[in-house]
């Protein structure tokens, strides 16, 4: 597949000149340390809630994610229970916005029940957060996926799933790969099939580098976007070297993770971008 086409596919899903994705971080799932039992009813309903104000800040998609399970399982250890419930909710919440894009992350780099996930709810894309070399992370070592997804994918004939990949890896230590430039590093998710390239910073909520932000969009022609630490302050900074923004934690209330969306947050964050356009 030449590199015009896999852009082509990209502009079939969003039609929007700057993505705007937004994150809903479940609560704990069964099967994690935190979960407590609580019905699946009122999970959902915490993720409805949060869909609803990325909807009403006119968001073009939505990322679903488990991050209430931590400390996250290396992907074989993932339980059926985890593809299975974030099923069902995304699946629900597919059906009440349609026109939302959905994508899904299962952490800790769980892509082959991401792609499990996205299929049983007709999602648009997956992330992936370590898709090619290797990197030690808080969960241990953690190799590249890309040769197992993209059979997977073949394999369940799922192949208009788009694979959204990061780059630089937050969360993990880059010693492994320290001999690898950032720009080889961007060639190298390309080369193996990723449709979309993410740039972050080293944790939740951290900044990415700009310098390094510019270095992954120079190295290749896929649509790079920002993966982490993105605010109304300084969203500007970012605005034009990039193709769009994963955004979750600066809107949430007090700025925190753990916390609820906060629709003022959002409008005002919405507002910016308007500004910049």
């Amino acid at each position: 597949m030449g590199k015009n086409n896999i852009n082509n596919r990209l502009k079939d899903i969003f039609k929007n000149e700057k993505l705007l994705l937004g994150v809903v971080h479940l609560n704990p799932l069964p099967g994690s340390p935190s979960y407590k039992g609580e019905s699946l009813d009122d999970i959902y309903d915490l993720a409805l809630k949060d869909t609803e104000c990325y909807s009403r800040g006119n968001f073009h998609g939505i990322i679903i994610e488990n991050h209430g399970d931590i400390p996250f399982s290396k992907p074989e250890d993932l339980g059926p229970e985890t593809v299975a419930v974030m099923s069902v909710i995304t699946n629900k919440l597919r059906e009440k916005y349609k026109h939302l894009i959905f994508g899904i992350n299962v952490l800790a780099n769980g892509a082959i029940p991401a792609l499990s996930v996205a299929m049983a709810s007709n999602s648009s894309f997956i992330r992936v957060n370590q898709y090619t070399n290797a990197y030690i992370a808080n969960e241990g070592f953690i190799e590249g996926l890309a040769a197992k997804i993209t059979r997977y994918r073949r394999w369940i004939s799922a192949d208009s799933i788009r694979i959204f990949a990061d780059v630089h890896v937050k969360h993990g230590s880059h010693a492994i790969v320290a001999d690898r430039s950032i720009e080889e590093l961007a060639k190298d998710s390309e080369f193996f099939g990723a449709d979309v390239l993410i740039a972050t910073g080293q944790r939740t909520a951290d900044s990415a580098e700009i310098e390094e932000v510019e270095t992954i969009k120079k190295s290749t022609s896929l649509p790079v976007l920002i993966g982490s630490g993105i605010s109304k302050d300084n969203v500007k900074n970012y605005y034009h070297n990039c193709d769009g923004f994963i955004i979750a934690s600066s809107l949430k209330y007090d700025g925190f993770w753990k916390n609820s969306v906060d629709l003022e947050r959002v409008i005002a964050f919405t507002k910016i971008l308007d500004l910049l356009k």
